[in-house]
């Protein structure tokens, strides 16, 4: 199958009580390659929203992008569960201890950012190096907000989700995407959505499973979360895009001042500065700071 800039061959991997989908791109010298670069999508994308960084990455070794659980193409999660972030970390130490040999080079975006950065946090040993692009650490709530939270959340899990919207054609859908929470441009939509549909007979709908937009039922606290950042001892590189969420945050600087080894660096682009736009600096970028550590 191609993509821009490179080809991919899809992928599954086995879990003990699900699938993993997902995609690698084959390294392109064999004679340089080191560790493997896993990379972990955000939320509500795929593992194609890597689909013009990883071909940038493969003189490093082999790349694999991964589809979440309840996202593209891997298996929804069983009914009666929910997608908690544990569970996502959960899903990546399964994963990386079941298919892969020896430590990895993880690259994660926003939601996928902070699973690698748990993850990487209570494994340094599985992990060579750390990047995250446009994400340092969980969103938190005050402990105060615990009992809220977990309410709203329980009574949307009783109440269940409808179908989602019916869309005429992917171009439909890609309009509907560009235009989210976190826009994209029309060719970075093209790109990321396909694999996020399925096609009925009337047109398409989403194949991410509806209940990924349910309320968390519970979140770290502040504390909770400069705790982790502060057992991250694991080589580690935080990319701010500088139209991104990170440029805005007002915990930013108070949680990278508790990590011990990060380099923090300004690339040019929205939150899905990986994706969308001139792509280049990021690859330069996560390519140095691999390099710069071998």
């Amino acid at each position: 199958m191609q993509t821009q800039g490179g080809a991919h061959r899809e992928i599954r991997w086995p879990l003990r009580h699900m699938v993993l989908a997902g995609a690698h791109w084959p390294s392109s010298d064999s004679a340089t390659a080191g560790a493997p670069v896993v990379m972990i999508h955000g939320w509500l994308d795929n593992c194609l929203t890597f689909s013009r960084l990883a071909p940038m990455l493969t003189q490093l070794g082999d790349v694999y992008a991964i589809d979440m659980a309840g996202h593209g193409h891997s298996d929804h999660r069983p009914p009666g569960q929910s997608y908690l972030l544990v569970d996502y970390v959960a899903d990546l130490a399964e994963l990386l201890d079941t298919h892969f040999d020896g430590p990895v080079r993880l690259v994660g975006h926003s939601l996928g950012g902070i699973v690698a950065m748990i993850y990487t946090a209570a494994f340094p040993e599985k992990v060579e190096c750390l990047t995250a692009i446009d994400s340092f650490g969980p969103v938190s709530r005050p402990a105060s907000q615990v009992i809220p939270q977990l309410r709203s959340a329980l009574l949307k899990r009783q109440d269940g989700s409808g179908l989602g919207p019916l869309y005429a054609s992917i171009e439909d859908a890609a309009r509907a995407r560009a235009g989210g929470l976190s826009p994209l441009s029309n060719e970075a939509a093209h790109l990321l959505v396909p694999r996020n549909l399925r096609q009925e007979e009337d047109g398409y709908r989403w194949r991410s499973d509806p209940r990924l937009r349910h309320p968390s039922m519970i979140m770290l606290d502040e504390e909770q979360v400069m705790a982790v950042v502060a057992s991250l001892t694991t080589r580690m590189l935080l990319l701010v895009a500088e139209g991104g969420i990170l440029a805005k945050s007002d915990r930013l600087k108070a949680r990278t001042g508790a990590v011990k080894a990060l380099q923090v660096l300004t690339v040019p682009g929205s939150h899905h500065c990986h994706l969308d736009g001139e792509v280049t600096p990021v690859a330069d970028s996560i390519r140095d700071f691999i390099q710069g550590g071998a």
